[in-house]
């Protein structure tokens, strides 16, 4: 039987088929833009995600060239939705999905800080207070868009409208829940009766199904059928966000274990075994595997990848031209150059908050920093710059868990686009102090979304069998005496932000 793996991302979906072995069949991808109408606000059409899976699914397929009754099933992880998709009662979008780089739920976000209790917020959710959570962006189509709010039936994630278009069935799993924050209760895993009354959240706007992410949503409807030419009644499994599911994807299912997601975005995570939360610095909902015991607790930084595509797009037409006379990207031709360029950019820091930062400053008004410039520094001292600055983000979360109790392995591993770049993976690991172990095929969520149709439909039996399918590429080891030198530019970095983010907080209000 064949397993097939979908993650719906921000900037692009991808759909993998593996068979029982892990082994790599066929995979295909479609890009899109995410909307950005104001400055601070991202948002995004929900035909987008279903147009981008149905288009990947068939081209996957057909690559396949496999028998569709050899099909086990179908999974499915999806960006953080934010507020999720507002939806009436015939399940059409009424207004795009807040997604969870929109920052425009500021005033909800000190309303909650002024009136809710932080210790009751974190005792009951497990999560802090933030324009990043879906809650507060739930609350701004409230307070901003009342027809919106009064014919809004639902609020439905972005896998999990795919899925219903699939199946005809609405649900939701237990990391999109614990990750809408504010009105989960990460103790009775149910949505807070009470919470949603403090914030003025009914709990009847919320999908009333919260399933396992092995769980089977439902089956392949007969129109969709038709449209994939896939076999109806074809299981669907529920999935789960895609930080977590790229997680499973590298074989993590122990305490101390760490994966780095380096995308458009960073999620770095760990698991916690059978313990509460231990910071509201940190992102805290249940794993998706192991759901009762494991919670997956991690960091995020809103840019990663986007820093570098930001570059190239506003400074990079040059690398752009050459590069598609000479067969090399871009990203290639200025990483040639800035591998050269000495540790600490010669004298160049950078902060990367580009678009606001969420974990462990969780400040929506931070904003990008390039310090320290002069006439001699090129445009390889700023790409390089940049990297480093999404480097020192990663040991901020990463220094902000150690402090809290969690204690991390030394070896991590990364997994996502950024992986793909040698200098840049090496960078992490002298900056973080952290081997950085790459994994051959870089698969991501969809290899943990392709092994949940299999633990779903009982090909596997217990988790402990995705092991089975990780092979190593190689390990980029920590040079001590980089990360020696990195010590410093890190203080640094720490400084710069505490020293300009009254300024930042000033020119946001500007």
């Amino acid at each position: 039987m064949y397993l097939i793996g979908t993650d719906i991302g921000t900037t692009g979906t991808k759909t993998v088929i593996l068979d029982e072995k892990g082994n790599l069949i066929s995979k295909a991808s479609k890009t899109y833009k995410v909307n950005t109408p104001k400055a601070s606000w991202a948002e995004q059409n929900a035909d987008v995600w279903v147009d981008a899976f149905i288009q990947t699914l068939k081209e996957s397929v057909e690559m396949a060239n496999i028998n569709p009754s050899e099909l086990a099933g179908i999974s499915l992880s999806g960006l953080y939705g934010g507020a999720g998709v507002p939806v009436d009662k015939d399940m059409n979008p009424l207004y795009p999905c807040l997604i969870w780089m929109d920052r425009r739920a500021s005033k909800e976000t000190q309303w909650v800080k002024e009136n809710v209790s932080q210790d009751k917020l974190f005792e009951i959710t497990g999560n802090y207070v933030d324009s990043y959570f879906g809650f507060t962006k739930i609350m701004w189509i409230k307070n901003n868009l009342p027809d919106v709010w009064k014919n809004t039936y639902k609020f439905v994630s972005p896998k999990d409208y795919v899925i219903y278009k699939l199946t005809g069935e609405l649900s939701t799993d237990y990391s999109s829940a614990g990750n809408l924050g504010g009105v989960f209760d990460i103790r009775t895993k149910n949505w807070s009766e009470e919470m949603g009354k403090i914030l003025g959240i009914p709990i009847d706007k919320l999908p009333e199904k919260i399933l396992r992410s092995k769980d089977i949503a439902g089956y392949l409807n007969k129109d969709m059928a038709e449209l994939t030419g896939l076999k109806e009644g074809t299981p669907i499994i529920s999935g789960g966000i895609d930080a977590p599911m790229a997680q499973l994807s590298a074989g993590v299912l122990n305490e101390g274990e760490h994966v780095f997601m380096a995308g458009t975005s960073t999620c770095w995570g760990t698991l916690l075994y059978d313990k509460k939360p231990t910071t509201p610095q940190l992102v805290n909902y249940p794993y998706v595997v192991d759901e009762d015991h494991l919670l997956y607790t991690f960091g995020g930084s809103a840019t990663t990848g986007a820093l570098v595509n930001w570059f190239i797009d506003e400074f990079g037409q040059m690398e752009k031209t050459f590069g598609e006379q000479s067969g090399y990207s871009p990203y290639e031709l200025l990483e040639m150059k800035a591998k050269k360029v000495p540790l600490g950019s010669e004298g160049l820091l950078a902060l990367p908050y580009f678009m606001g930062e969420r974990s462990p400053i969780w400040d929506p008004d931070a904003r990008g920093v390039i310090f320290g410039i002069t006439l001699y520094h090129k445009k390889p001292h700023i790409y390089r710059a940049l990297m480093e600055s999404a480097a020192f983000s990663l040991r901020h979360n990463m220094q902000t868990a150690k402090e809290s109790g969690i204690k991390l392995n030394p070896d991590c591993w990364i997994v996502g686009g950024v992986a793909n770049s040698d200098l840049w993976t090496k960078i992490f690991a002298d900056v973080t102090g952290y081997n950085m172990i790459k994994l051959s095929d870089n698969i991501e969520a969809p290899l943990g979304d392709a092994f949940l149709v299999g633990l779903g439909t009982g090909i596997f039996k217990k988790p402990e069998e995705i092991k089975n399918w990780i092979k190593i590429e190689t390990t980029v080891n920590t040079n001590k005496d980089n990360f020696d030198k990195y010590e410093e530019y890190y203080k640094l970095f720490l400084e710069l932000y505490n020293n300009t983010k009254e300024i930042m907080h000033k020119i946001a209000k500007l």
